[in-house]
């Protein structure tokens, strides 16, 4: 009688513990399922609380077929193409500093210029040329205008910057 006794508790132990492990498995599955992100492995959601949000990338302003490379050299079909260099004010970091070799081309109109876009331009708040973002655009009384500001910095310049203002779009940084 001890030994059906002993093989009684140890049965309805084991099952408890099925029973356990059943439920957490059941859980897991059903977060997983109910989770907003599908795509993402249930472990990095768990594991990442702060995620990188979207924010807007500059458009592809020199499309693929304008780009040809050789084995000894690259060759970029870029009409009116400009140098653009940057002085060392660490407003842009880590994307470029003052050594940085880039290029920019003159926008044709407004629509030429997307949220995203890095611009070169005349400012009445600083000397030569500045070089940001472009975070917003807009139009009011005055006409089309965009808010700016560099990556490394917390708020956008001051003022709207017009059409009229921009020297050129940044397409591309060389390293």
């Amino acid at each position: 009688m001890n030994t059906h006794k002993l093989v009684l508790r140890l049965g309805i132990f084991s099952l408890v513990i099925a029973l356990f492990v059943l439920g957490w498995q059941a859980n897991s599955l059903y977060g997983a399922l109910n989770s907003s992100d599908l795509e993402k492995p249930t472990y990095l959601s768990l594991l990442s609380q702060n995620e990188p949000k979207e924010v807007p990338s500059p458009a592809d302003h020199i499309k693929q077929e304008q780009i040809h490379v050789f084995d000894d050299k690259i060759i970029i079909d870029l009409p009116n193409a400009n140098w653009a260099k940057f002085t060392d004010s660490n407003s842009m970091d880590p994307l470029f500093d003052a050594d940085a070799n880039s290029f920019e081309i003159k926008p044709n109109s407004p629509e030429d210029i997307q949220i995203g876009d890095i611009i070169s331009y005349k400012s009445e708040y600083a000397t030569g040329l500045t070089i940001h973002r472009v975070i917003e655009t807009g139009e009011d009384e005055q006409g089309w205008f965009s808010i700016v500001k560099g990556d490394n910095l917390t708020e956008p310049d001051p003022g709207k910057i017009r059409f009229n203002q921009i020297h050129g779009i940044l397409v591309g940084v060389i390293y």
